[in-house]
């Protein structure tokens, strides 16, 4: 659900002769922040584990998560297979469109993130405030997850997926520009996967050579966050997000 309206919000504005293009970076910010909340309402029963980096995160915090480390893992790669399947419905949804489009690099756009300026070591930095903030933000959510009499979460926890969604907003209009903000590694690997394998006319390039940043870059902000973040009661209930 994530990925496929996320990915599906890059389309409407990157690809040509959809009623959506030319749009502009603010409504693929806003498209991403609901497609979040989407994401995070459905995904309740694993506790909306649907990103690596805030998975880790959590993990580094000291946060008990299901299952140890396995679990961690069963986490991940469901998160990755989920992204991939999210993008190929994207594409078959679009996929006039992307017949007609004459742009690769538009194409690529749609399912993977890639920089305004290409430096690795400062995209790479980018990757790692953006997911930083992300991943530390929504810990401070779940703090607020004390059930207060009458057993209703306290504060912004009561608001459910909302706040991390206004958060992925966020994120994207102030930290998202150098690098399009991917702050989730199965979020652009997945669908860069499925770009590569896909029989998409004309798609150019996977851009593997740029793919291990929106990787490395949230892994290692999510962790920096989840350490900073300390031995916090957060548990499996956080609304983790994008």
């Amino acid at each position: 659900m994530l990925v496929l309206l996320g990915c599906g919000v890059v389309a409407n504005v990157a690809l040509a002769k959809t009623k959506g293009n030319g749009g502009g970076f603010l409504l693929v910010n806003f498209g991403w922040g609901l497609a979040v909340f989407a994401g995070v309402t459905v995904s309740y029963a694993s506790g909306a584990h649907l990103n690596p980096a805030v998975t880790l995160g959590l993990l580094a915090s000291g946060a008990a998560i299901s299952g140890g480390i396995g679990g961690v893992l069963v986490y991940i790669l469901a998160q990755l297979l989920g992204a991939i399947i999210g993008a190929v419905l994207c594409w078959l949804a679009y996929k006039q469109h992307f017949d007609d489009e004459p742009e690769p690099a538009a194409k690529l756009g749609v399912f993977s993130t890639g920089p305004g300026i290409r430096s690795s070591g400062w995209n790479l930095v980018t990757e790692i405030i953006a997911t930083f903030v992300l991943v530390f933000v929504v810990i401070g959510f779940g703090r607020q997850l004390n059930i207060a009499e009458g057993g209703s979460p306290a504060g912004l926890a009561a608001l459910g997926a909302l706040p991390v969604a206004l958060l992925v907003v966020g994120i994207g209009a102030s930290l998202g520009g150098p690098t399009g903000y991917a702050i989730n590694p199965a979020r652009d690997l997945g669908p860069r996967i499925a770009h590569a394998i896909l029989p998409i006319k004309g798609k150019g390039s996977s851009d593997w050579g740029y793919s291990w940043i929106p990787v490395v870059g949230p892994i290692i902000g999510g962790v920096i966050a989840g350490l900073l973040a300390g031995t916090a009661d957060v548990g499996l209930l956080l609304p983790t997000g994008l």
